[in-house]
């Protein structure tokens, strides 16, 4: 096909559309369904600890230092792979790769088990480095493919495309778990059972039956996931232009010319004293947001009184669907205020909210006053992820690598995902508690407001 021009509504419409395919994982995988599958593993246990790496690790605190090393993995590999993309001038087939590690990962995760722990992690590492393996190549597209204009929008419309995409698999996937029969599940007992069972164990035995036949469809769900993301990815990979090929062979120098040009970057960012400013705000508030995003439903599971595991279920998986659906409305109000406040101000503004929800967990008690806090957290939740990437775009010089800049704000992020992600995990281990590691990152939304009062209107 012919190559669409900069700024046209088909290419950016292209661009936004991977986030109906890619944010199905976060929805399902990182966000509700998982955490509820990885729990109902240690029903039986009173400790909920597992052996693995030769240690015995709190189940929660498991999965967020699993999670913490493969943000670290990503946040090594992306500038060496962004430096061979940009020379090579193909990051669509890095995005790609990404794409399907993630989506076999996230299809892998069929069989998790306790038994299998370091095959099952395995899974769950590739799921999750393929997602956000594929952001890098994906988030450096936005300054190629629209003007500074329409960043702002597309970005907020990429998020709100990925809300409403992953609400409707969501939906299927809720359906699954909570009515396993309409699916075909098997909920039945033994006629012996029927026959000579008090009432008691009857229900008992249906009960039974019902959670086999929704930790099965719990399972089949992470099919629908992987399948879901490799196979909407395709119109965005058929779209968005492959780049322009620099020749030659990928030696030595070319595969360690990412780190080089992250070097270049920070360098620059000396003669860009608001790019510079803001890059370590975003540092610092990225640690906390990206931090309680990935544990929110693990913190829910442990920390509320639902009152059983069918309502439990059913509560997280409600949670999540208030903040999808609050969160378009959040990206859309953040858009707007940044527009009429600026990004700065708004993202302030939003920090301040991010803080006093933290304060607010610390008391969470009740399934009620968990709903109201999911509710805030989709207001900010969106806001802040489009905000953030739009404003760091909108703040870079001007510049035909775009990929090295993001690169370098990729690296940030996930270095400041590492480092909130094993204090959180830490705390959680030594204290036996989450609401201790939730309440300690208030210091970091407490620097980032700080930070972003020092960043200057203009550049200097």
């Amino acid at each position: 096909m012919s190559k669409l021009e900069k700024g046209s509504k088909k290419l950016l419409n292209a661009w936004a559309f991977y986030d109906w395919a890619n944010s199905v994982y976060t929805l399902t995988i990182a966000s509700s369904i998982f955490p509820i599958f990885y729990s109902a593993l240690f029903v039986s246990q009173v400790e909920k600890t597992v052996p693995a790496f030769g240690m015995v690790f709190k189940s929660t605190a498991l999965i967020t230092y699993v999670t913490a090393f493969t943000f670290l993995v990503v946040a090594f590999t992306s500038p060496i792979l962004s430096g061979i993309a940009d020379y090579v001038g193909n990051k669509k087939n890095f995005m790609k790769f990404f794409c399907y590690v993630g989506s076999a990962g996230c299809i892998g995760l069929y069989w998790f088990s306790l038994e299998s722990i370091h095959l099952s992690l395995l899974f769950y590492f590739m799921g999750l480095i393929g997602y956000w393996g594929s952001l890098v190549f994906y988030n450096s597209y936005l300054p190629d493919i629209a003007f500074p204009e329409q960043q702002d929008r597309i970005s907020a419309k990429g998020f709100s495309m990925g809300y409403f995409g992953s609400v409707i698999l969501l939906l299927v996937n809720l359906a699954m778990v909570m009515k396993p029969d309409w699916f075909g599940f098997d909920i039945s007992i033994s006629q012996t059972i029927l026959k000579t069972g008090t009432e008691a164990e009857i229900t008992e035995a249906l009960q039974t039956a019902k959670n086999k036949a929704s930790f099965e469809a719990m399972r089949i769900s992470f099919i629908t996931v992987g399948l879901w993301w490799a196979v909407f990815s395709q119109y965005t990979f058929y779209i968005l232009p492959k780049g322009v090929s620099k020749g030659g062979k990928v030696t030595k120098d070319v595969v360690f010319n990412g780190l080089k040009e992250l070097k270049e970057v920070w360098h620059q960012l000396k003669q860009n004293l608001r790019l510079k400013r803001y890059l370590v705000a975003f540092f610092v508030f990225s640690m906390a947001v990206q931090t309680i995003m990935l544990v929110a439903v693990y913190f829910g599971e442990e920390e509320i009184a639902w009152g059983g595991s069918d309502a439990k279920t059913q509560g997280l998986i409600v949670s999540i669907l208030v903040i999808q659906l609050v969160a378009i409305l959040g990206a859309f109000l953040t858009s707007r205020a940044s527009a009429k406040f600026g990004n700065i101000k708004t993202l302030i503004v939003i920090n301040f909210f991010w803080m006093a929800l933290c304060f607010y967990a610390y008391f969470m008690e009740t399934p009620l006053q968990f709903y109201i806090a999911a509710s805030f957290v989709g207001l900010v939740m969106g806001g802040v992820q489009a905000l953030a990437r739009s404003t760091y775009s909108k703040f870079l010089p001007e510049t035909e690598d775009t990929t090295s800049y993001f690169s370098f704000f990729d690296v940030a992020e996930k270095i400041g995902i590492v480092i909130g992600m094993v204090i959180f995990a830490t705390i959680d281990q030594i204290t036996g508690s989450m609401r201790n590691a939730i309440l300690f990152l208030v210091l970091f939304f407490i620097g980032g407001i700080i930070l972003l009062f020092r960043v200057p209107s203009k550049n200097k």
